[in-house]
């Protein structure tokens, strides 16, 4: 069985007004199709390569915490003690170095804009504008709601509460006469990042760079179990048996073909294989 990832462009709807005008046969008859002008697309120039550095494209293992510089207030790191110390830990989360391909949006995009250049082991404070990061305030985010309304709704609002309503999120800012004021804003909108970010690895190997992709789907569990096996465009990934009975284990096999077939323009499809050996 294999995965394949299909993408459809999305087309603009663009609606021209029409005049109404008075005018010749001939006037209204179209250009032959070769006297058409062509129009060509403007393909973007690639960026410069920087030798011994970070460039676009680049598969790279990163520690890295990101705060909030007014505050000081840590929202992001790779370090479980960090985690702890700063009172966001998650047991859902697994902690460590973080694989991230340059250019992919896999962290902040404001981040991820600034990664190419950066020296493996050296590490380096990046500053990013609210504008890069989650966006600067926007003062109709702030909206003020009957109380009776949001009890309708089943949403009981406490004063810094985070609450879901009608499906966007939003933080409660102020409680009085009945009214409820809230903030559908990114809770660090407004807010300049630094991130202290460390490139740990730069990984070049075809074979490395397909176990980072199974570490970040399967966290948790040693890359070093699953079997690859490449015959011509196919790729067959054979999943260790403690994987079977794991939460989301079809969701994670198919993001992964989708990370396969994209940066492996070489394969045009994933198989994956599931042994059970006799006890």
């Amino acid at each position: 069985m294999s995965d394949k990832e299909e993408t459809k462009p999305v087309e603009d709807k663009v609606e021209e007004e029409k005049k109404e005008t008075t005018t010749s046969p001939e006037a209204k008859e179209e250009k032959p199709a070769e006297e058409k002008a062509e129009v060509k697309e403007e393909k973007e120039p690639e960026e410069e390569r920087i030798e011994g550095a970070v460039n676009r494209g680049d598969f790279i293992v990163v520690e890295l915490t990101g705060l909030a510089e007014e505050t000081s207030e840590v929202f992001d790191t790779t370090s479980e003690e960090t985690a702890k110390e700063q009172g966001i830990f998650n047991e859902q989360r697994t902690y460590g170095p973080r694989l991230v391909v340059v250019g992919e949006s896999w962290v902040l995009k404001g981040l991820d804009t600034r990664l190419r250049g950066l020296k493996v082991g050296e590490e380096q404070k990046i500053e990013i504008p609210a504008a890069e990061a989650f966006g600067e305030r926007d003062a109709e985010n702030v909206q003020t709601i009957p109380f009776r309304v949001l009890r309708s709704k089943g949403v009981n609002p406490a004063l810094g509460a985070e609450l879901e309503i009608d499906g966007r999120s939003a933080v409660v800012r102020s409680i009085g006469a009945g009214r409820v004021q809230v903030d559908y804003n990114p809770r660090l909108a407004g807010r300049k990042i630094v991130y202290t970010v460390k490139v740990t690895e730069l990984i070049e190997d075809e074979k490395a760079k397909l176990r980072a992709l199974i570490k970040r789907r399967f966290p948790g569990v040693d890359a070093e179990k699953f079997g690859l096996k490449k015959t011509k465009k196919r790729l067959h990934v054979e999943v260790p048996e403690e994987v079977f009975f794991g939460e989301n284990v079809q969701i994670a096999k198919r993001a992964l073909a989708n990370d396969i077939l994209r940066f492996f323009k070489d394969l045009d499809d994933v198989e994956f294989g599931e042994v059970v050996k006799r006890s």
